[in-house]
């Protein structure tokens, strides 16, 4: 089957909408329109010709209509989409292209290619003008021992069609291949939790080359449209909330707090659900956000490697901090030390079983049976659920901290460092320490660089609020914090 084939399949109207934004409406009958011109373009233009069955596209495209037609249009005909995000350099996208063997790259808008090539072709495709790069003898396949590290038959067995790379914020991050089959139970299983309808309008905020399978294209298969936030200013993503009689959200706590912040007195009476995800929501924005707009925020876990198994759909209001339960079909387990249960309070390594699991992590090569025994994936998260069965991550494993035999997590103390309002971000990172073994130390962006928090009302404020061996010893003010290319605080 082919993904594409499922969404143009859905029983929803040719005329309604598939996508608003400043260009105007796109409808779903005009979208596939254009795909299908695409993909012929494509074909033609040999845009997906390369040296396996299945070629794999890289995709370097800004996060609009034109990153949704070419994703499709790949797919439509017969490529593997390998999303290049926009922000990477010149040499994490020639590593990029090495790792997973690039056939072509599809670059559109402004953004150009600058790294290994062997051959560029511009031309337009379903009527947008694109560069189509090659790597051949001197490309990323011969340069540096760019050959892949998997057999063409054995990925090509799988039916592949997205290959995505996590976040890698404590490591090499992974090739993570997804077949059409696997995307369409993913967007199933999602939406159980989600529960998006065709009468929904979506504002979307986030970078689609970092959000696409289990959000974009599920708005496609019920028939929601898609309304792209023209910025990230609060009042702009207001004015066209209602203008638009948007519903949903979906969006990074980052946004929310600009939402929850904004001053005017400007309603958004027709949204219904607003989903956090990407980051852990902190508390205070939760309830601020909830305060200004009349709607809960609804944490997503999402994971690449397996969909958004977790929603805080019930108690969303009551329990903002918490990821919630599984969503239908999904089942999970606590593993605490040394691999059993964990029991409600104690903390434990997740893991997920449900529809959706990755095929297989491209380089190396390991298929899903060896990734997850048993259909069980180890996300490395480290969680506790209440007694009502509500989780809550604390953190990541191998990025605890031990102080004197007390355990704390870096992300709980950021989540205490970002409620402080002189704080724009933060960085928990344990240090070794003589007598101790470990004591945590936090650096600190300020959220206005003309005024930063002094370290003593950084102090009160982790005091007030955390238990004293969590309490950073040392707040160190940088002017910014290496991150992934999704936007995740990096920590190594």
């Amino acid at each position: 089957m082919n993904i594409v084939d499922r969404l143009r399949g859905a029983p929803h109207p040719e005329a309604a909408p598939a996508l608003i934004s400043g260009d105007g409406v796109l409808s779903r009958g005009r979208l596939f329109e254009q795909v299908d011109a695409a993909a012929a373009d494509l074909r033609e233009a040999g845009g997906v010709a390369g040296a396996g069955a299945v070629p794999r596209v890289g995709l370097l495209s800004p996060s609009d209509a034109t990153h949704l037609v070419l994703a499709l249009a790949v797919l439509r005909a017969g490529g593997c989409v390998v999303p290049v995000p926009p922000e990477l350099s010149p040499a994490e996208r020639d590593e990029l292209a090495k790792r997973v063997g690039l056939d072509v790259v599809v670059v559109a808008g402004r953004t150009r290619w600058r790294g290994a090539e062997a051959s560029r072709l511009s031309r337009s495709v379903g009527g947008i003008d694109v560069d189509l790069v090659r790597f051949a003898a001197n490309g990323v396949r011969a340069a540096g021992g760019g050959e892949p590290r998997f057999s063409e038959d054995d990925f090509a067995s799988l039916d592949p069609a997205f290959v995505r790379f996590s976040s890698g914020t404590t490591g090499a991050s992974k090739g993570v291949v997804l077949s059409h089959e696997t995307i369409a139970r993913r967007i199933a299983a999602a939406n159980g939790g989600l529960g998006i309808g065709a009468d929904d309008r979506v504002v979307w905020f986030l970078p689609m080359a970092h959000h696409f399978v289990s959000s974009i294209l599920l708005f496609l298969q019920t028939g929601a449209a898609i309304v792209l936030a023209p910025s990230h200013l609060a009042a702009d993503v207001l004015a066209i909330g209602r203008e638009q009689a948007a519903t949903i959200t979906y969006a990074a706590p980052f946004h929310y707090a600009l939402l929850a912040a904004e001053p005017s007195a400007a309603r958004w009476p027709s949204l219904r659900r607003a989903f956090s995800t990407t980051a852990p929501l902190a508390v205070e924005t939760a309830r601020r956000f909830d305060a200004r707009l009349g709607v809960p925020l609804t944490q997503v876990l999402g994971i690449i490697e397996v969909g958004l198994p977790l929603m805080n759909v019930e108690r969303a209001r009551e329990k903002p901090e918490a990821v919630g339960r599984p969503v239908p079909g999904f089942e999970i387990e606590l593993r605490g030390e040394p691999g059993g249960g964990a029991t409600p309070g104690e903390i434990g390594e997740l893991y997920v079983r449900g529809p959706g699991l990755l095929d297989a992590y491209l380089s190396p090569w390991r298929r899903r049976d060896e990734i997850a025994p048993n259909g069980w994936f180890g996300t490395g998260d480290l969680a506790r659920a209440d007694g009502d069965g509500d989780l809550e991550l604390v953190g990541r494993r191998g990025s605890v901290i031990n102080v004197a035999g007390q355990k704390c997590f870096p992300e709980e103390i950021e989540a205490a460092l970002l409620a402080h309002p002189a704080v724009g971000a933060a960085r928990v990172h344990g240090e070794k320490h003589a007598r101790v073994g470990a004591i945590p130390v936090a650096e600190v962006v300020p959220a206005d660089p003309a005024l930063p928090p002094t370290e003593a009302s950084l102090l009160a404020h982790c005091r007030a609020r955390l238990a004293r061996f969590k309490v950073p010893a040392d707040f160190r003010i940088v002017s910014h914090l290496a991150t992934t290319p999704s936007g995740k605080v990096r920590r190594s």
